[in-house]
């Protein structure tokens, strides 16, 4: 049986991400782009499916725990695609019952890359996980926590990985 599978419109696998999905001025970090998440679509969710978890992670970040920058728990099992800027903090775009969780940022709902400048290429994962029912979470949950509940809970999952070095 074939696994599950993640694609974007916005970028292949192992492609550098572009500007429109890099942070914003606003967050001060000093780079500059659109802070939009990417379109994704997944296909091939294992039977039992009753929820989907999407979350973008860092794991070059200079922080000894990686970094999380996009946490979407309990997206209908109905739901194969986020659009592009899902994860705006408006959360237009992002399916009912689907909930922004609390990032590295502080806040919920989608930061982009940008990574110390000069650094090597960070890698950004963006993963999807078939979920077994759904996470007791709420907005003001870490990232942490969800991917200790999806340590149990996931059934499948895939991952995009996009590139930026600012």
């Amino acid at each position: 049986m074939q696994g599950m599978s993640l694609v974007s419109a916005d970028f292949e696998d192992g492609d550098y991400l572009p500007q429109a999905h890099v942070l914003s001025a606003e967050f001060g970090f000093g780079c500059e782009g659109g802070n939009r998440s990417p379109q994704l679509s997944w296909s091939n969710a294992p039977e039992g499916t009753e929820s989907f978890t999407v979350t973008c992670f860092d794991p070059d970040a200079p922080t000894g725990s990686g970094f999380w920058h996009w946490v979407v728990v309990n997206i209908p099992a109905d739901v194969t695609e986020l659009p592009q800027n899902a994860g705006g903090p408006d959360g237009v775009g992002m399916p009912d019952g689907a909930i922004q969780t609390r990032t590295d940022f502080g806040v919920p709902g989608y930061g982009g890359p940008c990574p110390p400048q000069g650094d090597h290429p960070h890698r950004y994962l963006f993963t999807v996980h078939a979920v077994s029912g759904k996470l007791d979470v709420t907005e003001d949950t870490s990232a942490a926590v969800v991917g200790f509940m999806l340590h149990f809970q996931s059934l499948d999952s895939a991952t995009l990985m996009g590139l930026y070095k600012h």
